[in-house]
């Protein structure tokens, strides 16, 4: 499949993306908090989304380069509708998973013309402190240089158990090629997600919403999912889908998570059997 790399230049950042798919319409995706950049699997997220080429070009973004000592997710989704605008992708689909679900939803609650269609995936309109809880104790492992430790924590957070046992090594070696430089800027990324909170904001979003989660999500958990479509629920064009068994990852895991988006996102039916639960 056919990868292009770019970076979008804007007044005050630049941000690195890559584009893939030959749909006319476009599709951004924003990716959940992450040691690495997500840059560096084009090629593995190229091939997970391919369901979705046909009928979209698919946009990628990273979060940007300049990142100052505080940068929280509401100044991500300026940036990021920014970039959106000057790319003139606008309106998009818009998926945005995890920390990247809160991006998409500060967006779309913000500029709800930009985004035509929402897809939220194991996220949170508000952040408490028991949640944050998890983060901070990433941040801590950071800070102290321990990027095995880091690594192994947040896969045991994100993956269910038998994924986690099977990913160990795997996660361990990835962590070998982490320098100080990708720790400092996983610290910032994630101390942004502190006291987030866009509930009383939900009410300014005015397209179709899709809020998939998981009923074992260990990071977040599913009373998030189930609260956004709470807040939402007098909306017909809302719908809420809760997977179990797949963890926090569902995005990643669930067999059937990209034929929902594309159910969703371009009317089309569903034709494998439903993956509610893998257990």
């Amino acid at each position: 499949m056919d990868i292009q790399s770019n970076t979008v230049q804007t007044d005050g950042f630049t941000m690195d993306y890559f584009r893939f798919g030959s749909g006319e319409k476009a599709l951004v995706i924003l990716p959940g908090l992450s040691v690495d950049s997500i840059m560096k699997y084009a090629g593995a997220v190229s091939e997970a989304y391919s369901l979705l080429t046909d009928d979209f070009s698919v946009y990628v973004f990273d979060r940007k380069k300049e990142l100052s000592a505080a940068y929280s997710v509401y100044e991500m989704a300026e940036d990021t509708a920014a970039a959106i605008r000057v790319l003139g992708l606008d309106p998009v689909s818009l998926f945005g998973a995890s920390q990247g679900g809160m991006i998409a939803l500060t967006i779309a609650a913000k500029y709800p013309e930009i985004v035509s269609k929402l897809v939220l995936g194991s996220t949170s309109a508000c952040v408490a402190q028991e949640q944050y809880q998890t983060i901070e104790n990433w941040i801590q492992l950071a800070k102290a240089g321990n990027a095995k430790s880091l690594y192994l924590a947040f896969g045991k957070a994100i993956y269910p158990p038998d994924v986690f046992e099977h990913s160990r090594n795997l996660l361990a070696a990835a962590s070998e090629t982490v320098t100080e430089e990708d720790l400092h800027r996983f610290m910032i990324l994630a101390a942004g997600i502190k006291g987030f909170d866009v509930t009383e904001q939900l009410k300014e979003i005015s397209c179709p919403v899709l809020v998939i989660g998981s009923l074992d999500d260990c990071v977040l958990g599913a009373e998030a999912s189930e609260q956004i479509a709470e807040q939402l629920k007098e909306r017909a064009n809302c719908e809420l889908y809760l997977y179990h068994g797949y963890g926090h990852a569902a995005y990643d895991l669930a067999p059937d998570y990209k034929e929902r988006l594309l159910s969703f996102l371009a009317d089309k039916p569903i034709v494998s059997k439903p993956k509610h639960s893998r257990i």
